[in-house]
Parts: C-alpha cells; sequence; structure tokens
C-alpha cells in the first residue's frame, strides 16, 4: 500500500496492516503522542486528504471522544492501512 503525506510529499510503501501511525514513522514525519502509540491519548489523529483508511473501532471511537478529538481526524495509532491513502495533519 502506498500512504503519500501532504504538504510534505512523502510517500511510503507499507504492508498491509501498518499502522498509519508507523507509516509516518517510515516517512520521517512526527506524529503527536504522550503514551508511546499504545492507543489511550488521542494525540496521534491525522486527517485523510484522499483514499480511505477502514472505519474506527468502537476503542477508537471511545479515545476519539474521551479526549476529544475531531471528528475528522484518525487515531493514527489505532488504525491499519489496507489501501492507498493520503494523510495530513495540522502541525506538518
Amino acid at each position: 500500500m502506498k500512504v503519500r503525506f501532504e504538504p510534505s510529499g512523502r510517500v511510503v510503501e507499507v504492508a498491509r496492516g501498518t499502522t498509519a501511525f508507523d507509516a509516518a514513522q517510515i516517512a520521517d514525519l512526527p506524529v503527536g503522542s504522550s503514551c508511546g502509540a499504545e492507543g489511550s491519548c488521542g494525540r496521534c489523529g491525522l486527517r485523510v486528504v484522499s483514499g480511505s483508511l477502514p472505519p474506527a473501532s468502537e476503542r477508537e471511537l471511545r479515545v476519539a471522544r474521551d479526549n476529544r478529538v475531531d471528528a475528522d481526524l484518525r487515531l493514527s495509532c489505532m488504525v491499519e492501512v489496507v489501501a492507498d491513502v493520503c494523510l495530513t495533519a495540522d502541525y506538518w
């Protein structure tokens, strides 16, 4: 799967099932995280620019709600890449 990150334009190829967080790490892009990508802090939110990610799990929805994460962000440590996708973060 190809993951493109904007606005950097970096593209990485990852195996199906790689988390979006790990893909960003491979692309050498910082992603917020105070929990070490353990799925509890809600700081790793990324926005889908194009393509798609699987539907959010109940756990992702709960963590996002509990941490007041914007509804259009996906928690990158909790979502796996299953198709080509383009992602961005407000702080890149």
